[in-house]
């Protein structure tokens, strides 16, 4: 793990560019991913095939990767019969597949430890609802102990990424703090509010003074809620952006597929170029964005890096 400053440091040199979608990459190397584990059941059954889709972000010009965590949990393992020791191992076997997929290019590529939300875990869609009928209290409780697990495994930052609600918000941000592994914080958004219905200057609002936060913004979203989000996060807390879009596809849980988000909704140059002048400097893509898509982000953002200005 490299100490919180320098990841900051980066961030101030210029845009750094993360991933896309791990589901996605799995599935185009022919993994099935049915599970209510989603990606996370691979850090079992098939590590190889994780590695291998982080290498192909790396081989795009990714330089942030985000572990296949996101819908792990001690309570989800458990359910498959996975002990808790043995589940604190693959926790931390996310941390290492990454760092093993950098390779030569180790020292240029930070690692994200994946901490999603407890609607994911739910694998009912829940992510883009919030509003779960459970006390902040109860949230920290969940998130508490998938933290310690991912923190023991030294990754170089904290993805507390596609929170729906504030509420969740508050409580990821009491379970990681003393932690010692800096964090950012990434909202998925719909309509100009969070997903639960709430102001987004409001939800960012409690990031701003935290030290430990090295960055806040939005995921898991179409490309068009960006633009605005990413000029709240940047007015509200003063901190650097991190954005990463879905394709603009909508996900829906009971049918289980993605639907067509209309024309306009993809990432493109142009888009990427927007959100980096209004503050953005983790930039990638999330479900349903592919290493060709973030290949093109990384072109699109090379000529900024140590160019801020």
């Amino acid at each position: 793990m490299r100490p919180a400053r320098t990841l900051a440091r980066a961030l101030a040199e210029g845009p750094l560019v993360l991933d896309g979608g791990l589901s996605n990459q799995l599935e185009a190397q022919g993994c099935e991913l049915s599970d209510e584990l989603w990606s996370a059941r691979l850090l079992a059954d098939g590590p190889g095939q994780i590695e291998a889709a982080h290498r192909a972000y790396v081989r795009a010009g990714a330089r942030v990767l985000i572990t296949a965590s996101y819908q792990a949990s001690f309570e989800g393992f458990a359910r498959r019969g996975v002990g808790r020791a043995e589940a604190a191992g693959l926790f931390a076997r996310s941390v290492a597949l990454a760092r093993a997929a950098a390779g030569a290019s180790a020292d240029e590529v930070w690692v994200a430890a994946s901490v999603g939300p407890y609607g994911a875990v739910l694998a009912d869609g829940g992510e883009y609802r919030g509003r779960y009928g459970l006390t902040v209290r109860e949230l920290e409780r969940f998130h508490r102990p998938r933290i310690d697990a991912l923190v023991a495994a030294e990754p170089d930052v904290l993805a507390l990424e596609t929170v729906p609600d504030a509420d969740e918000a508050e409580a990821l941000l009491r379970a990681v703090e003393g932690c010692g592994v800096p964090v950012w914080l990434s909202y998925t958004v719909s309509g100009g509010l969070t997903r639960a219905g709430q102001d987004l200057a409001a939800a960012f609002a409690p990031a701003a003074g935290r030290d430990d936060v090295v960055a806040v913004g939005v995921n898991c979203c179409a490309p068009g809620e960006v633009d605005d989000a990413v000029a709240i996060a940047a007015t509200t807390t003063g901190k650097p952006v991190v954005v990463y879009p879905n394709s603009g596809e909508t996900w829906v849980a009971q049918a289980r597929e993605w639907r067509d988000g209309g024309a306009g909704s993809g990432i493109d140059p142009v888009r990427v170029r927007g959100w980096l002048a209004s503050g953005a400097r983790l930039i990638g893509g999330c479900c349903r964005v592919g290493p060709d898509v973030i290949a093109d982000v990384a072109s699109a953002l090379a000529p900024s890096r140590g160019d801020t200005g």
